[in-house]
């Protein structure tokens, strides 16, 4: 059922769940639960994917580890796909176990983080949100959120000064000049609020380790040193260097970088913590950036990573949580007319591409009525809920 030989075009074209046919099967799978569509195209999708990958490099993004997370949904509780959900289990722990293991003896060697160790697309962020769903009692997720707590102790610079421990020694993705001596990084998609995230989601669970509060309150306080404020609200720069900060603006409203992903984790983490002041700055910073044109006009496409569709569903989520949802809800008209009016997604992908953007819009077609709720949990990949 799996295979560890290299990545190859074909494994990223048939098993990628950001720009491959694994990411376009989640669309067939809600089309189907919903019945607008049928289950046998989601078997004829799946059915495309060949032999599953599961090197060092697969992640719940790639391979036998997004798989499982497509078939999850899928199940939604039934027997559906039973067989090959319980042997995909055992493989996604046996992974875990290696990934572990190697992160653990990076740490004791003194060697800097990567993203691809830590962060929601290819690291272990990534994996423990689909044992939380699959195996939430089981030990690879402990291990995980006990990774999480080691990787958030600090660690000693080279000039003698404590880094947090998510100090990566890389540049951030797609701007290799940025920090040559590399960076923390804050953004949902490969910083510290994605392993927060997941953090709040276990805890809310009930799925607990030891130091795993404290975890939380230094990523907590970290983002607090970073926090800019001004008339026009609220925001974190995407990373620090040795430089200092990033420029914080200004900066579109993503899921990935921006406000939207760094409020929607520290309400989460706010909520299961009781911290109060914070779920409130938290949801008082998303306001601001829906009520600031010059933020909102820096969107410009429709997907999830970047585009209106990632806003779209942010929202939703934290709205569900606040302490005031029709703040929220009552945005979402207008963030739905800014959806229509930006530029189509080019490639079919969950991501960036049109299958992410519809699942967005399809689900907060219906999402500004009381008490409405989100559809499907499409969204756990993005930690968001």
């Amino acid at each position: 059922m799996s295979t560890a030989a290299p990545i190859t075009e074909s494994v990223l074209a048939h098993q990628s769940l950001a720009h491959g046919l694994l990411g376009i099967a989640l669309l067939d799978v809600e089309r189907a639960h919903r019945g607008t569509g049928a289950w046998q195209a989601v078997h004829g999708t799946l059915s495309e994917t060949g032999p599953l990958f599961d090197g060092d490099d697969a992640n719940l993004y790639l391979g036998a580890p997004a798989m499982s997370f497509v078939l999850h949904l899928a199940s939604d509780g039934t027997n559906r796909y039973a067989g090959a959900l319980h042997t995909l289990d055992g493989i996604v722990a046996a992974h875990t176990r290696r990934r572990l293991a190697a992160a653990h003896r990076r740490i004791d060697a003194g060697r800097r983080a990567t993203f691809a160790e830590y962060d929601v697309f290819r690291g272990l962020t990534g994996i423990g949100a689909l044992l939380l769903r699959r195996q939430p009692q089981g030990p690879e997720l402990k291990g995980v959120l006990e990774y999480l707590v080691r990787l958030t102790e600090p660690v000693m610079g080279p000039a003698g000064l404590p880094l947090p421990g998510w100090w990566v020694g890389h540049s951030p993705a797609g701007n290799k000049a940025a920090t040559p001596s590399g960076h923390a990084n804050a953004g949902m998609a490969h910083g510290i609020t994605g392993p927060l995230a997941l953090l709040a989601l276990a805890m809310r669970a009930g799925v607990i380790v030891d130091g795993h509060e404290d975890a939380m309150r230094r990523i907590c306080r970290w983002l607090d040193q970073i926090r800019q404020s001004d008339f026009r609200g609220i925001r974190w720069p995407r990373w620090i260097s040795d430089r200092g900060p990033a420029p914080a603006m200004p900066a579109a409203p993503s899921w990935c970088y921006g406000t939207p992903g760094l409020a929607r984790a520290q309400q989460l983490a706010a909520t299961v913590l009781g911290d109060d002041d914070r779920k409130r700055m938290a949801e008082r910073a998303l306001l601001h950036c829906l009520t600031d044109p010059q933020q909102l006009d820096r969107v410009t496409g429709r997907g999830l990573c970047h585009g209106f569709g990632g806003l779209l569903r942010t929202v939703q989520r934290l709205a569900s949580d606040a302490e005031t949802p029709a703040v929220f809800t009552d945005r979402l008209d207008f963030i739905r007319s800014r959806f229509l009016t930006a530029e189509p997604p080019e490639e079919d992908g969950f991501l960036q591409g049109k299958a992410g953007a519809i699942l967005a819009f399809q689900d907060a077609e219906a999402s500004g009525q009381p008490g409405a709720v989100p559809h499907g949990q499409w969204d756990a990949c993005l930690l968001l809920t």
